[in-house]
C-alpha cells in the first residue's frame, strides 16, 4: 500500500479561507420560499447524469491531499470515481449502486467487493458520502427543502431545512445579465445514522459543511466541504469538464474484473488506504 499512500497524500497547502458568515436565530417567515427554492435549484435539479473532473486539495484523515478525480454520476444512486495518478493506472477506482459499493486499487492489486458506499468512500477519502450525497454536493443542489419552514433574514438570505441538511440561499446581484437571482450557497449537515431506515440525531455520521461558488449554467464549479467541527477534513473541489445528462450504462457503475487481485477490508483500507495511517 506505501505507493497508494505516497500517490494520494501529496503535499499541499490547506484550504485556509475564510467560510460565508451564514445567517443564524430564528428569522422571520419566508412568504416567498417556493419561488426562491425553485429558481435556486431548478438547474441542479434538471441533472439525471453527470460527468466531470475534479482538482482536489486540502487535508483528510492527517494528510495534506492534492489530487484529480474524474467522476461519474447518475440518479438515483449510482457513482463511479477514479483517482487519476500521473501516468498509469488509476491510484484507486470506486463504484456504487444504490447501497452497495466495491473499490479496487489497481496498482496494489487489492480488491473490496462490497461495502456500504458512505464508509467505502469515508474509508478512502475521509469524507462520509453516498453515491446520491456525491451528486447532490458536485451539483450544489438540495434533496426537499420545505418552503413552510423556511425563514428569512432580510432580503438577501433564506434558510429551508432539507432533511439532515440546512440549506442556505443568497440573493446573488453580480450576474452578468445584471438580475439578482437565488442561489443556494451552502449546505449544513448535522450528525445522523441511520435507525429502521429513518435518520437519527445519533451521531454515527460526522457532520460537515458545503459552500458552493463560481457559478456556470447555475451549477457551481467550486464546492468546499470541511467537517464540523473542523479538523477531520477540509477539501476544496475545483470542477471542470462538465457535461450533464450524457448517457451513463449500468456499466460504468460495475468494476471490471483484477486478475489476482486479493481482497481488502475495510478496516485495512482505514489503516492503509490511500488517506490511512502507515
Amino acid at each position: 500500500m506505501r505507493a497508494v499512500v505516497i500517490a494520494a497524500a501529496l503535499a499541499a497547502a490547506s484550504c485556509g479561507a475564510r467560510l460565508l458568515t451564514l445567517p443564524a436565530g430564528p428569522g422571520a417567515p419566508a412568504a416567498d420560499a417556493a419561488s426562491v427554492i425553485a429558481q435556486a435549484t431548478a438547474a441542479c435539479r434538471a441533472v439525471n447524469t453527470i460527468t466531470l473532473e475534479m482538482s482536489v486539495h486540502g487535508s483528510a484523515g492527517g494528510h495534506r491531499l492534492r489530487g484529480r478525480l474524474t467522476a461519474g454520476l447518475a440518479r438515483p444512486s449510482s457513482a463511479r470515481l477514479e483517482a487519476v495518478a500521473s501516468f498509469g493506472q488509476p491510484v484507486f477506482v470506486f463504484v456504487a449502486t444504490g447501497g452497495d459499493a466495491s473499490l479496487v486499487l489497481p496498482r496494489d492489486r487489492r480488491v473490496l467487493e462490497h461495502g456500504a458506499p458512505a464508509d467505502v468512500l469515508d474509508a478512502v477519502s475521509g469524507v462520509p458520502l453516498d453515491a446520491a450525497e456525491l451528486r447532490t454536493l458536485v451539483t450544489g443542489c438540495a434533496d426537499a427543502p420545505d418552503p413552510s419552514d423556511t425563514v428569512a433574514f432580510g432580503d438577501a438570505w433564506r434558510v429551508a431545512p432539507d432533511g439532515a441538511d440546512n440549506v442556505y440561499f443568497r440573493r446573488d446581484s453580480s450576474t452578468s445579465a445584471g438580475q439578482a437571482i437565488w442561489r443556494l450557497v451552502a449546505t449544513t449537515r448535522r450528525s445522523i445514522s441511520l435507525t429502521a431506515g429513518r435518520s437519527t440525531s445519533l451521531p454515527a455520521r460526522g457532520a460537515w459543511r458545503a459552500e458552493y461558488a463560481m457559478f456556470e449554467r447555475n451549477l457551481p464549479r467550486t464546492v468546499r466541504i470541511v467537517s464540523q467541527p473542523p479538523g477531520r477534513f477540509d477539501l476544496q473541489l475545483d470542477l471542470s469538464q462538465v457535461e450533464v445528462n450524457v448517457p451513463l450504462g449500468a456499466e460504468a457503475f460495475r468494476l471490471q474484473p483484477t486478475p489476482a487481485a486479493d481482497p481488502i477490508t475495510l478496516d485495512e483500507l482505514r489503516r492503509s488506504g490511500p488517506l490511512g495511517e502507515k
